[in-house]
């Protein structure tokens, strides 16, 4: 493990290898204990650079067995070895020679899951970020590509399948029992896309055809006896590339393209050219075992590293701080993939769900940082919802501004202009600028400024001249090293509506930049006037989520529940509606906390009600509406002096006051929602399934029984609906006779999946109030749970601390001692997994003062802590700056 160095890495420093690696031959000899790694690299002086400088290679933990240069042995004094560093002394005059290096690592022992590892029978790499010089001695940065050639050897008993990447070559068996296979991938890349795979797995194949009618072998490996539920991922797959194909001009590239889930994963999963590596949660599916909600991620996760291949791969970014450059623009194609495969309004709302929920509390703590960051101490701690997600935002926003086609246009320019190049946001937004003739230098401030933006808006309207006007004031609060903001280019979709929601449109507008149903918001205040408006309008402002910022608007109630009942962008509608039912769940929070009775206007429950029974809107749709905000959520509303317990039970009066007074007709509909037919994990089947178990929580709570959600898991045939049933019976009915059998139940039938239990393990994990920590510790002793498994220690110690406002935030701070404790133990084996399960605490400064105490404590019971490494010392430190 790597201890805290106290080092800071700044874009500004930037500068060139000395050195270039052209090629890179690779010959492992797998042992599950002492595998040895020969590195093979023809080396090349860059020009310019002057005859004498040592050539500096990274490492990590590394035992070094022989350096050789030109196929001479170095002697001790041509070069200094630690295990993390190999300095290289008296180099060729001429600056081109071949560099031979050995080292020695042990995968078994190695449970940080970065670099070669080996888990559950299975050698396994995971390089990105830094893991590759965990391997061998290398330049380990993203901008130094090489032509890797790879030679894995291990015993045929033990790994009877060797994959790397790029296209397969020579095999063969050699006389000690061993094996080997040759990969070759022609494509220049960088380390962190190296990537090897060893062990005995079960398969399924099929192949795909290009636009240009290339052959492509694909092949998802996984566990013996689970070959049937990658079936739903293989077909993802296809549909990626021929979705890639159409819409954005990319064919795949190579004769092969290989998918390998493993249980033991930091991350959901890894791009590796030509073999990715997943998490197996992001493969394995079948309707007795997965949710509707794994199928759809399975189906985003697997489009996303697929995308990939282009955008991260053929294209790779020059330095870590570029890193939003190949996330951000392949999370904003995978959305748009999911967006075409499935209800386009129902996933935008999603994903803004999950930005306000993830991203904007990140940008408003003290772990907020610009979508590309100018420095950092662990670069493992900035693949974050803000590189990400609001990485994502930034391009959707590039093509509101520009439109479809020209964005296309961009897309193509950039795609033909740096092929098999370590680009940057200046390169990005350049094609843009190109392509368009749009100047697009005030934009690029969304790469670098950190921070939500605020709109203020107000609006006037005057009958005798039919004009209305709305001014736009846009603010950027301070956030950590960024005191001062310049104003940002904000693109507001809108429109203006008239009597049931009908479009009025302006015969002319003054002020700012409108284009069609976009106001460029480019100065810090701006008014707009729309002229021949017959009647007041109410305006539907940012319309499809266009762009990442919150609103302050002069809308009345009266205004937000006409949008809820009639704006046609579905996006705006949900928005209007979560709009008023915050403000009265701040509200009523507030008088719970102060000791008095939530308060419900029935024009809250009848507006619910009407959304609820319109057949004419999307179920999903209707769903998601009908799902209060979270506690998470009103917590985010309100923004201090927060009160879990105050939260929970105004949220819990809304939620009751909405069942007792549909309860009738939610019975009706829950009834003709039930499923018929066989289980299908389409878009449709998904909705109908959201609303009846939406349903199904209101009418266990008006009914104030367990039966009826008792029945649902006891009959469900799909994983989805007995999930469902069994959330219900531990949120509402605790530590009952029914949730305790339908427990035992679903242990008993899928005690034998680790990965089915962690659903298990969330659900008693999200149980609310002061017993979720005993419950939390008793299953921490669980047969199938260890902190070695990642996802094991995201369902449980993950759910518990992010989710379980009411359990993990208590008065007396013990869960926050707890969640210490726990960190520090993650810490010495898995440091990626422990700093991000540590962002949990990122918003501690909010809480009611007794919590935000006992919060402190913990934290600096953490930063006190000898020997952490470099991940949990940098977020514990900018959590309590």
């Amino acid at each position: 493990m790597r201890t805290d160095t106290g080092q800071v890495f700044h874009l500004e420093d930037y500068k060139p290898t000395d050195f270039l690696v052209p090629e890179t031959h690779l010959d492992f000899r797998l042992h599950s204990e002492r595998t040895i790694v020969k590195s093979t690299l023809q080396i090349k002086r860059r020009e310019g650079v002057a005859a004498g400088i040592p050539l500096i290679l990274d490492g990590d933990e590394l035992k070094l067995v022989e350096v050789r240069i030109d196929g001479a042995v170095l002697g001790d004094n041509a070069y200094v070895a630690t295990p993390d560093r190999l300095e290289i002394r008296g180099l060729p005059d001429n600056g081109v020679f071949t560099l031979e290096i050995t080292t020695e690592v042990d995968p078994t022992a190695n449970r940080q899951l970065t670099g070669l590892y080996r888990s559950s029978n299975v050698y396994c790499t995971q390089c990105e970020a830094e893991g590759f010089r965990r391997i061998t001695y290398f330049l380990d940065r993203p901008d130094l590509l090489s032509v890797y050639t790879v030679r894995v050897e291990a015993a045929q008993s033990e790994a009877p399948l060797l994959l790397s990447n790029g296209n397969p070559g020579d095999k063969g068996i050699l006389a000690d029992g061993r094996h080997f296979a040759i990969w070759h991938d022609p494509h220049p890349k960088p380390s962190y896309l190296f990537a090897l795979v060893a062990g005995d797995l079960g398969v399924i194949t099929d192949t795909f055809t290009t636009a240009s009618g290339r052959h492509v072998d694909l092949g998802i490996y996984v566990e013996h006896g689970k070959e049937a539920r990658a079936l739903y991922a293989m077909d993802a797959l296809k549909r990626s590339m021929k979705w890639d194909e159409e819409v954005f001009g990319r064919e795949y590239d190579l004769d092969v393209f290989n998918i390998v889930a493993v249980s033991d994963f930091n991350m959901g999963a890894m791009e590796n050219k030509g073999l990715n590596v997943f998490n197996d949660k992001y493969v394995l599916a079948d309707p007795d075992t997965a949710t509707d909600s794994d199928y759809a991620g399975i189906e985003a996760v697997i489009a996303h590293e697929y995308f990939h291949n282009w955008t991260g791969n053929r294209i790779t970014c020059r330095d870590w701080f570029q890193l939003c450059l190949k996330e951000g623009l392949t999370v904003y194609r995978d959305h748009e993939f999911s967006a075409d495969m499935r209800s386009r309004a129902v996933k935008r709302i999603a994903e803004v769900k999950g930005l306000k929920a993830h991203q904007f509390p990140e940008d408003a703590g003290p772990l907020a940082h610009a979508v590309r960051p100018r420095q950092y101490r662990e670069i493992n701690n900035f693949y974050t919802s803000t590189v990400y997600e609001k990485g994502s935002e930034v391009v959707r926003m590039i093509r509101t501004i520009l439109g479809p086609d020209l964005f296309r246009k961009g897309m193509d320019l950039y795609f033909e202009r740096h092929d098999g190049d370590a680009a940057t946001i200046e390169d990005f937004i350049k094609v843009f600028e190109d392509a368009s003739g749009e100047d697009l230098s005030q934009f690029a401030l969304w790469y670098d400024q950190a921070g939500t933006p605020n709109l203020a808006i107000t609006y006037d309207y005057d009958q005798a001249t039919r004009s209305f006007e709305i001014e736009i004031e846009q603010s950027l609060k301070p956030t950590p090293g960024q005191q001062s903001k310049k104003p940002m280019h904000i693109p507001v979709q809108f429109a203006l509506l008239g009597a049931k929601g009908r479009e009025l449109k302006p015969r002319s507008v003054k002020g700012g930049l409108v284009r069609d149903d976009v106001i460029h918001l480019r100065k810090r205040k701006e008014r707009f006037s729309f002229s021949g408006i017959s009647e007041r309008p109410v305006p539907s402002l940012l319309r499809g989520f266009s762009a990442p910022v919150t609103l302050t608007s002069e809308l009345t109630r009266t205004d937000l529940a006409f949008l809820a009942r009639n704006d046609s962008d579905e996006v705006t509608r949900w928005q209007a509606l979560t709009q008023l039912l915050n403000a009265k769940l701040t509200s009523n929070a507030k008088r719970v906390r102060g000791g008095k009775p939530a308060t419900i206007e029935n024009s809250s429950i009848k507006l619910l009600g009407e959304i609820a029974f319109n057949i004419s809107l999307d179920e999903a749709f209707r769903a998601l509406c009908l799902s209060i905000p979270s506690e998470s959520d009103i917590a985010r509303e309100l923004g201090a002096n927060i009160d879990p317990d105050a939260i929970l039970g105004s949220r819990d009066a809304l939620i009751g006051a909405v069942a007792e007074a549909h309860a009738a007709k939610f019975e009706q509909a829950y009834d003709e929602l039930e499923q018929r037919g066989s289980f299908k994990p389409d878009a449709a089947g998904a909705g109908r399934r959201a609303l009846r178990n939406v349903l199904l929580d209101y009418l266990s709570i008006a009914e104030g029984s367990s039966k009826r959600a008792a029945a649902q898991f006891k009959n469900a045939d799909n994983m989805t609906d007995r999930a469902a049933a069994l959330g219900v019976l531990v949120q509402r009915f605790g530590d009952s006779d029914a949730t305790n059998h339908a427990l035992q139940a679903f242990e008993a039938r899928f005690g034998n999946d680790p990965l089915v239990m962690d659903k298990w393990f969330v659900v008693q994990a999200m149980q609310p109030g002061k017993g979720a920590l005993d419950k939390v510790r008793e299953l921490m002793t669980h047969k199938l749970f260890s902190l070695d498994n990642p996802n094991r220690t995201r369902a449980l110690i993950g759910a518990f601390s992010s989710g379980n406002q009411t359990g993990f935030n208590r008065a007396d701070g013990a869960g926050y001692a707890f969640f210490a404790e726990t960190i520090l133990t993650i810490d010495k084996k898995n440091p990626q997994l422990a700093a991000r399960l540590l962002t949990a605490m990122r918003s501690w400064r909010s809480f009611e003062p007794v919590r935000r105490e006992h919060a402190r404590h913990s934290l600096a019971t953490i930063a006190t802590e000898t020997g952490l490494s470099t991940d949990v010392r940098d977020i514990v430190e900018r959590t309590l700056a």
